[in-house]
């Protein structure tokens, strides 16, 4: 067998592995998201949506619906990786695969994919319970798949790197609560941009998550706040960023060996 084809084994076992490592606990893994999804329908939607009215000439639920899946994309391919790779790293494990000869680019391929798929199973249960709360007329086929699932690499990523670099279980949940949070929360899930003074409208350019959203929605309703191209071209400047030193982790061993 050549080369390629142990490459392709080794992306593949690990892919498996991560897949079937949260499908088999789907209801700790992908039934609470969509939960806490409808939840917000109900609550921000529906019941406040009402009072607010239209936005950006959309019904205030429907113009929510993109973010909120996208929140819930974003999330758990961050904590599927995270939590993986630290958890490979406390058992020990993680060492019979970096001795092992697989370079460390199949490696990170193999748990950003995982991070991916989970990120996309949770996206398309979500998306099936927003079907209840409002219609989807999808206006850009393409670029909404394009962005989910450049969205779902890049917190897959940054996972990784916080795994990485965490030391104990409570060391992978200081990134989400206080970094990953805030960025959603901020990132014009619940709002345009457009309704901000000029100093905050500034202040939301320098959230990454913002971009994503929108490209997310323009993919979906065919309206943004920013440039598509500079959305598109931000997410994957930031994914090769990442990835460039997720690898040089991987290569001084940071995290991972004694």
């Amino acid at each position: 067998m050549n080369r390629l084809g142990r490459y392709a084994i080794a992306f593949n076992t690990i892919i498996t592995k991560e897949f079937l490592r949260f499908i088999r606990i789907w209801v700790q893994t992908v039934l609470p998201p969509v939960i806490t999804t409808a939840l917000y329908y109900v609550i921000f939607g529906t019941l406040i949506g009402e009072r607010i009215g239209e936005m950006d000439g959309f019904r205030y639920i429907d113009f929510i619906v993109p973010g909120l899946i996208l929140m819930a994309v974003i999330t758990n391919a961050y904590s599927n990786v995270v939590s993986s790779f630290f958890s490979s790293k406390y058992q020990r494990h993680v060492e019979e695969l970096l001795i092992s000869p697989v370079p460390n680019w199949v490696i990170l391929a193999g748990y950003v994919a995982g991070g991916v798929a989970r990120g996309v199973v949770v996206g398309v249960a979500v998306t099936a319970v927003s079907l209840f709360f409002t219609d989807l007329d999808v206006r850009h086929y393409g670029l909404t798949l394009a962005v989910v699932v450049l969205t779902a690499a890049l917190f897959s990523l940054a996972g990784f790197i916080n795994a990485v670099y965490a030391n104990s279980f409570d060391d992978i949940s200081i990134v989400p609560t206080f970094v990953l949070t805030p960025l959603t929360y901020l990132g014009g899930v619940f709002y345009s941009i457009h309704m901000l003074p000029p100093f905050w409208q500034a202040v939301s350019l320098a959230n990454p998550v913002l971009y994503m959203v929108n490209a997310f929605r323009y993919g979906l309703l065919g309206v943004s706040d920013i440039s598509i191209f500079a959305a598109l071209a931000i997410i994957l400047g930031f994914i090769a960023g990442l990835t460039l030193f997720a690898l040089g982790l991987l290569r001084r061993g940071v995290g991972v060996k004694s």
